[in-house]
């Protein structure tokens, strides 16, 4: 790759509450090499005006599913392995041109596609993986239907988000190998949830012996276990087992936030989520059952963000659209941007999400050394941040690792 020189812009800092104007930053072999507020001279560098435009980190979302294709999750099962792959690598085409340049895929998602990605099979963003979710007998990944006697889900199958396991020692055994396997993380299923069909929102999932073996695990390889939860009792529960990362959180409680803030977790929020599945869930599949389950979690959504928000709990940006619904992604922006400040919510998306993906200083930042993962923006996404939703409309040009995917500047 060829050395690009950026110039004439704004500069967009996450750290930052506002634009700063003068500075130069110089992109080569994959990585930005000089950031400056003197001119930056590089004779062999391609030389860009952004002319006014904005700079900034590449969009981070740490909580997608990029081989659910579908709403129906088990129709998501059943289909081959290869047709899901292969729509795989359309989702993270899109995913890409809206500028996220690295989404945490929190189960589901292999081995297999990161090296599609790294090896230029695919255009897509940089993938931080799971793999399959951990799941009890009847938990949220648990896809059978209450008439349905398998004892064999097809836990094999790309398109099966999860895997089921019971006691301690399985758990032990599971984590070990997803790791194994590629995984950056764990996750699991510690509460009911919503595309499910046997277990209520508000049940608690996983013994505590189990998570914690799990949580043990999970520290033994260097790294931590993610949980999908609700409910104020499972999100305590989780935190005092020693989870680090809280998905969805909807009915949480101050208490709980400041718990969880003391022990240094990140909280994702995914109120698209709810949303999408309001508004089509089961036209796409969703089934009668779990539909019911959708204003539990949709209506506490937006205070939620305010108690952790007030607790003092750090918030990483995520959407966790199925299927047809991704086409909702980025309105993800326009819903926090009702309650949180516009600052706030470019930070849950750059720095605190490079925090939970263990890539600080690599993404989400632009400074000498990290990833070239940029985009050009029309405008100062401070003042607007509808400028980062619209499918990547409001983008001139997207990079990552140093390549263009979208350029529109010349």
């Amino acid at each position: 790759m060829s050395p690009i020189l950026f110039t004439g812009g704004r500069f967009l800092d996450p750290s930052q509450d506002a634009l700063i104007d003068g500075l130069d930053v110089l992109v080569e072999d994959g990585r930005i090499v000089e950031v400056s507020e003197h001119p930056i001279h590089a004779a062999a560098a391609e030389r860009i005006d952004l002319r006014g435009k904005t700079l900034m980190p590449g969009l981070i979302d740490c909580h997608l599913h990029v081989v659910s294709t579908t709403v129906d999750g088990w129709a998501n099962t059943l289909a081959p392995s290869s047709l899901i792959a292969l729509k795989a690598g359309r989702i993270m085409e899109t995913i890409l041109q809206r500028g996220f340049t690295t989404v945490r895929d929190c189960c589901g998602a292999d081995l297999g596609l990161v090296m599609a990605i790294e090896q230029g099979v695919v255009d897509g963003p940089r993938l931080i993986i799971s793999g399959k979710g951990l799941t009890q007998t009847g938990g949220h990944c648990d896809q059978r239907v209450r008439t349905d006697d398998r004892t064999q889900v097809m836990e094999e199958r790309l398109g099966n988000l999860g895997r089921i396991v019971d006691g301690v020692d399985n758990c032990r055994l599971a984590a070990r190998e997803e790791l194994r396997k590629g995984a950056k993380f764990v996750k699991i299923m510690a509460n009911g949830g919503v595309a499910s069909p046997t277990d209520p929102i508000h049940s608690i999932q996983y013994s505590r012996e189990e998570i914690k073996a799990i949580v043990d695990e999970a520290e033994n390889a260097g790294t931590y276990v993610s949980a999908h939860v609700y409910t104020d009792k499972a999100i305590r529960r989780a935190v005092e087992c020693g989870v680090h990362s809280l998905e969805h959180c909807n009915l949480i409680q101050p208490e709980t936030a400041r718990l969880a803030a003391k022990a240094g977790a990140i909280a994702v929020p995914t109120l698209v989520a709810y949303e999408g599945l309001a508004l089509e869930g089961e036209r796409f599949g969703l089934s009668k059952e779990a539909a019911a389950k959708i204003e539990t979690v949709r209506k506490a959504g937006l205070e939620s963000l305010s108690i952790m928000r007030d607790a003092g709990l750090p918030m990483a940006f995520g959407s966790d659209l199925l299927g047809e619904l991704q086409k909702y992604h980025t309105m993800e922006f326009e819903i926090l941007a009702r309650v949180l400040p516009t600052a706030e919510i470019i930070r849950s998306a750059t720095l605190i999400g490079a925090k939970l993906c263990k890539l600080e200083g690599e993404i989400g930042v632009i400074a000498p050394g990290a990833q070239a993962d940029l985009l050009v923006v029309d405008g100062d996404p401070y003042a607007d941040i509808t400028l980062l939703a619209d499918d990547g409309a409001h983008m001139s040009a997207i990079m990552r690792g140093g390549r263009f995917y979208k350029n529109r500047l010349n």
